[in-house]
């Protein structure tokens, strides 16, 4: 599939934009629904669109750009997709939606836009010689070495990550995308070890930074799968205090001014009512005196956190953990309590829900109107598990 580029969409989330959204959705959502950005006073949603899921087809398209552009009125202000997603088709998808919810008055800036790069986009699917296929579309671009590539399908160098900007900006239809997420990093270690990871991402780090003051992105952070919720000793852990010391490096470097301030804002890692390592293992030495959850150590220092998997590839829309069956019966599925479950745990701020059933965003747009569980509600569901 090779999608139209849509006319480029000026501007981005703001403090003011987004607050007159929640105010102007007061009546769809219930208090406690949006949350403050890194400080920031942009407000975001307690629950996201995720567009990971779907076949490669129109069909699904249509159905992805009909979610979007619905939730962007109900109250839900976060988007998240990925240059690879669906083989490119998912950005295209949310950028027809977005444009229908902008033609009909919601603005850009009470929108935050989510995008992810680091993974090869195969445009018309897999290819039949994978190694023909990447000295065509890879090498020759100047987009990145083999030495770049882990497991034939993930790719981390400043230019390809740069290239996923652009080829995300323009499928997308904006001008500026609000975060942008290096995706899964750590499946280079197994490949070249931590240290020579932790070099590269310097090097994209750099990319990154200039790309926020171009314009061209918001802010930037790391998605990842295991590298927030294993144990500290295990190989592939990452240190968010590491992560940040090399951003600042990164953001010195990209500006040279040696009092110049990083733009990683962002984590994105699997949270849910089976894989709750977040908020519950203390893995991550804060720099500031403490061991602390992910959750614990990104609200310290000053890093929002997004949550995928929210129904575990759909496990945990067909079932609940007795604990949450009980504490949530008010709540007509599993799918329900699910996003209530993750949305009120202490310090994550946006919950991602991948959809490509309007059956889903039903689902997210019902436990918007309710408030999210009162603390000492939510921390009893671990009591009685």
């Amino acid at each position: 599939m090779h999608a139209a580029v849509l006319s480029p969409v000026s501007g981005a989330a703001t403090p003011a934009g987004t607050r007159a959204y929640a105010e102007s959705m007061a009546a769809l959502t219930a208090p406690g629904h949006f949350s403050e950005f890194t400080r920031r006073r942009i407000l975001l949603s307690s629950i996201g669109v995720g567009t990971f899921p779907g076949a490669a087809t129109p069909e699904v398209d249509t159905r992805i750009a009909a979610i979007v552009e619905r939730a962007l009125a109900g109250g839900i202000n976060v988007i998240d997709t990925a240059a690879h997603y669906r083989y490119g088709r998912s950005l295209a998808a949310v950028g027809a939606g977005l444009h229908r919810a902008l033609a009909r008055g919601i603005d850009r800036e009470a929108v935050f836009l989510v995008s992810k790069g680091g993974f090869l986009t195969f445009e018309d699917g897999p290819p039949a010689d994978p190694e023909a296929w990447f000295e065509a579309n890879i090498a020759r671009a100047g987009l990145g070495a083999r030495e770049d590539l882990a497991r034939g399908v993930h790719l981390l160098s400043p230019e390809y990550i740069d290239h996923q900007i652009e080829y995300s900006r323009e499928r997308l239809g904006v001008e500026t995308i609000d975060a942008f997420l290096v995706d899964q990093p750590e499946v280079h270690i197994p490949v070249i070890g931590k240290e020579h990871l932790n070099r590269k991402l310097a090097r994209v780090f750099v990319s990154l930074e200039r790309a926020v003051h171009a314009g061209r992105i918001g802010c930037y952070g790391i998605s990842t799968f295991e590298g927030f919720r294993v144990e500290t000793d295990h190989s592939m852990f990452q240190s968010i205090p590491s992560l940040l010391g090399l951003a600042e490096r990164a953001a010195r470097e990209a500006s040279g001014d040696e009092r110049a301030r990083h733009h990683l804002r962002i984590v994105e890692l699997p949270f849910n009512q089976v894989m709750a390592e977040g908020f519950t293992r203390f893995n991550c030495a804060t720099g500031k005196g403490n061991v602390a959850s992910t959750l614990q150590a990104c609200h310290q220092l000053n890093v929002y956190v997004m949550a995928s998997h929210t129904l575990m590839k759909g496990h945990l829309a067909r079932q609940s953990p007795d604990a949450v069956a009980r504490a949530l019966a008010d709540l007509p599925n599993a799918a329900q309590r699910a996003i209530q479950f993750n949305r009120s745990t202490p310090g994550l701020g946006t919950t991602l829900v991948g959809m490509s059933d309007p059956a889903h965003l039903d689902d997210a747009l019902a436990v918007a109107r309710v408030p999210p569980l009162e603390r000492k509600a939510y921390l009893a569901l671990y009591t009685r598990a």
